[in-house]
This record gives structure tokens, sequence and C-alpha cells, in this order.
């Protein structure tokens, strides 16, 4: 079977939009800010953007299941503070939840955590905790910088993120690595942000020892990695200038890198420098780029398209497109045990 492991609910009702833009405008006193049961959204409403988007593209794609999360760009911790993203949160998780209950064999939870700058990341417990026992969330998000792109935050091996790994390894469930919003204007949201995230992430963990702590951790950097795997040689320099093993021994055993690479000499690149053991199957369709790539007459998404044309044994194929997601979410594992896949 074929696990994408980065999904987003980037097709909600427009109704979802609308509750936050009452929650947002209510920010500054001058009106009552909405409460949980003014969304009101259907099981049909649900099933009317799913069916024709989402499940239509892995229908036509080949893909089986994906790891569902809230959309990324709205997750915007850094507006409000802990109450508004508290309550953001609940929201966008639920349904994600929901979806996965409609459609139980296509789609797996994975959870939003309610980040706000400067608060504290052990108040994400309770909805961490609500979203895996009471949602069954296989993996979470964990955005690295709540403030929008100011990089506020001190780096993921600083102590202060403990909580929540401390959390992680009790539940064995991994977390991507996913920032969100940016509002510093330095920074494109999905063509600088993101993907300088990826990297500054990367050589976090790196310059740290987060995994001699965590042995058990599991990290998932998206998009392909970055800028890692093309400066590959780099990392290895400065981890050796670090007075650190190198990164075979350092680092993949602990972080995983997607298939979220948008053209084929870069899905190539990925696959050459990367261990295949390190790498999952991804599109995050419908995301930041949905058009038709003219050179190719496909999706620039479809990113089955680029592995199958790669030089990939079929045990590595394999690998990537199933098995290494079963391994690195254990709970996703259990879940299709149960339904006999």
């Amino acid at each position: 079977m074929i696990i994408d492991c980065h999904g987003h609910y980037t097709i909600a009702p427009p109704a979802l939009a609308a509750w936050r833009d009452r929650q947002i405008a209510a920010l500054d006193g001058a009106c009552p800010a909405p409460v949980r049961a003014d969304l009101r959204i259907s099981d049909d409403e649900l099933r009317e953007t799913i069916e024709p988007n989402q499940l239509r593209l892995m229908d036509e794609r080949g893909i089986d299941l994906t790891i569902f999360s809230p959309r990324a760009s709205f997750m915007a911790h850094h507006v409000g503070g802990f109450e508004t993203s508290s309550a953001w949160a609940a929201i966008c998780n639920e349904l994600c939840h929901r979806v996965s209950t409609l459609y139980p064999e296509r789609f797996a939870p994975a959870a939003m955590l309610p980040q706000s700058p400067g608060a504290d990341p052990a108040t994400c417990l309770p909805e961490l905790t609500r979203c895996v026992e009471e949602y069954g969330a296989v993996a979470l998000n964990l955005n690295p910088d709540p403030s929008g792109g100011h990089w506020t935050a001190p780096p993921l091996t600083d102590r202060s993120w403990y909580p929540i790994y401390e959390k992680m390894v009790e539940y064995d469930v991994p977390a991507m690595v996913h920032v969100s919003t940016s509002v510093n204007p330095a920074f494109h949201t999905t063509g600088a942000h993101y993907l300088n995230a990826d990297t500054t992430a990367f050589m976090q963990l790196v310059q740290g020892d987060l995994f001699t702590d965590f042995p058990t951790l599991r990290l998932i950097i998206p998009h392909g990695g970055g800028a890692v795997p093309y400066h590959w040689g780099r990392f290895r320099g400065l981890a050796m200038a670090l007075g650190k093993p190198e990164l075979e021994e350092h680092v993949l055993g602990n972080v995983f890198f997607d298939t979220c690479v948008y053209h084929q000499p870069g899905s190539d690149l990925l696959f050459d420098v990367i261990p295949a053991r390190n790498i999952l199957f991804a599109s995050e369709m419908i995301g930041a780029v949905r058009s038709v790539d003219p050179r190719t007459g496909h999706h620039f998404d479809d990113t089955r398209r680029y592995a199958e044309a790669a030089k990939l044994s079929e045990t590595d194929w394999a690998a990537i497109r199933e098995h290494n997601a079963r391994a690195v979410y254990p709970r996703l594992d259990a879940l299709l045990k149960g339904q006999g896949r």
C-alpha cells in the first residue's frame, strides 16, 4: 500500500474560516468571541469537501491512506494568546478526527498543538493527550516558530520542549516539525518560511544532543528536508567541527524526511543522499503547490511519479511507500493491523 504521511485539511468547509475570522475580530474586545458551539458543520458538508477533492486525487494517484492534520498555514500560532490557540486547535483537530471517522480506511488523524509565542510548551499537553486518547491521533505537528517568522522560540533542543517530548515518548507518537504562516515580510510562507524552518530544525538537532535524552523520539522534517539533502556535505562538516558523530549516528536514528519535493531532479537527489530507511512517502496535497506543471502535464505535487521514475530498488520503494511509515508511526501500524491491513 501507499501511505502519504503529510496531508492537511486545506479544503475544509467555508464555515471554519468564517468562525476563525470572528475569533480574530474579537481579539480587540470590540465584539464577543465565538464559542465552539457556534461552528456547525455537518457530516455531509465534510463529505462534500473530501470526496471531490482529497479523496478523488488519492484514488487517481493510488494513495491508500493519508495522515491528515489541520491546515498548516491556518495553525497561525502567532494570533492572540494561548486561549485563542487552544480554542482553535480543538476545533481543527475535531474536524480531522471526524474526517478519519467518516473514512477510517483512508485517513488517520494527526493533531496540531495550541502553541503560542512565549507560552510554556507544557500548556499543549492536555490537547495532545485528548487527541491521542480520544481521537486516536497517530502523530502531531510541532511548530518550532510559533511567532510566525520572527523565531523567538528557543531551539528544539532546549529543555523547555521536553514536556512535549516526554509525552510523545510515552504515547509512542512522532511529530512532524512544521511551521505555520509567516507574518515576517522577508519570508514568504510556503516558498521561504517552510523551507527555512526545515533546514533550521535539522541544524538545531545537529548542534544539540536531544536524542541522547530521548533515544526513541522520532521527528519528521517535511518538504524533503528543505536544503538539507542538497547541502549534506556542509552538515557533515559542521557536525565534525562541533565534535558530533557522523550524521547517520547522531540524528538519522531519529529524524526522517518526506518526499514533498516537486520535481524529478530534486526527488532524485533526496533518494541519492538520504538513506531509504529515513524517507517517507508524502505529497502534501492539496497544499501550497496545486497547479499542473506545463512541462510534464502532471500536477507538481503528484510525488508518486517522481518516486517511481527514480532508480529505486523494489525493496527501497516498498520501505518508502509503506514500511517506514508503519515503523515511524506505531499507532498507525496498529490501526492498519486492526483493519486487517
